[in-house]
């Protein structure tokens, strides 16, 4: 869907941050919003110039038909794609198609479990069970599997790294599940985490409209500051990083 970037090799710096998430509740669905998200799409056109710094936006707890919509018009206006993290359980008929659209603007799919539970308390065969939900559904709606796992409330141990076959990601988080943390809040404590190569941690979790507020400063002030957005593969590819499923890192910066 996208062309392919020379890599470049360099060094990988690995940081864990405090990251946690909350899972959001289930929304009904509208007719309004199915109407909404069978519009049609037009893919997101960007570059990447390995020169410059890469930033990689992604995004937990989705899919759903109100705040992750929003995301994507955010989205769509700077002309930026982002990486999403979904959960298993909010794959609906309705958010399904809005799956599809992020697909089809150029944003990244990947996978956050099932159920949002803590993984690290399962056997292999539970924690396998959580993610081949995922990725078969996100195949079904997208025609791909899931490359990158995040796991929830970043609780992790050697049996997920053993059953799950995809890179670990985490992320320079803000704190943005929780309603007290304020808009300003959020766009200082992303700004001020970022360098290149960093993965920003956010979620477009239900009702979660303090963060599509938030977008509309963050994305243009990195954007006034030399970054380029591009999608957790690209930020991989790009840096000449290899995605294995052997991989035992847990990235929130990479370089």
């Amino acid at each position: 869907m996208r062309k392919t970037i020379m890599p470049i090799i360099t060094s990988v710096i690995l940081m864990m941050t405090a990251c946690t998430s909350a899972n959001p509740d289930e929304e009904n669905v509208s007719t309004a919003a199915q109407t909404e998200t069978e519009s049609t799409v037009t893919a997101i056109t960007y570059e990447i110039d390995p020169s410059k710094p890469l930033v990689a936006l992604t995004f937990d707890d989705g899919p759903n038909i109100t705040t992750t919509v929003q995301v994507l018009d955010i989205l769509e206006k700077y002309q930026v794609p982002a990486s999403f993290f979904l959960v298993g359980n909010n794959i609906t008929p309705a958010s399904a198609d809005v799956v599809n659209r992020a697909y089809d603007m150029g944003c990244e799919i990947d996978n956050h479990s099932k159920t949002h539970s803590y993984m690290n308390q399962m056997t292999q065969e539970e924690i396998s069970a959580e993610v081949n939900y995922v990725s078969d559904k996100v195949k079904e709606i997208t025609g791909e599997p899931t490359k990158f796992f995040r796991p929830p409330f970043i609780a992790v141990n050697s049996d997920m790294y053993e059953a799950i076959d995809m890179p670990f990601i985490c992320g320079a988080g803000c704190n943005d599940w929780d309603t007290k943390v304020t808009v300003q809040q959020r766009i200082d404590n992303t700004l001020n985490q970022v360098t290149d190569g960093t993965i920003i941690l956010l979620h477009d979790s239900a009702g979660n409209s303090q963060t599509v507020e938030a977008l509309d400063t963050i994305i243009p002030s990195l954007i006034d500051e030399g970054y380029q957005f591009v999608t957790v593969a690209e930020l991989f590819e790009t840096k000449g990083i290899e995605i294995s499923g052997d991989d035992s890192n847990l990235y929130t910066v990479v370089q």
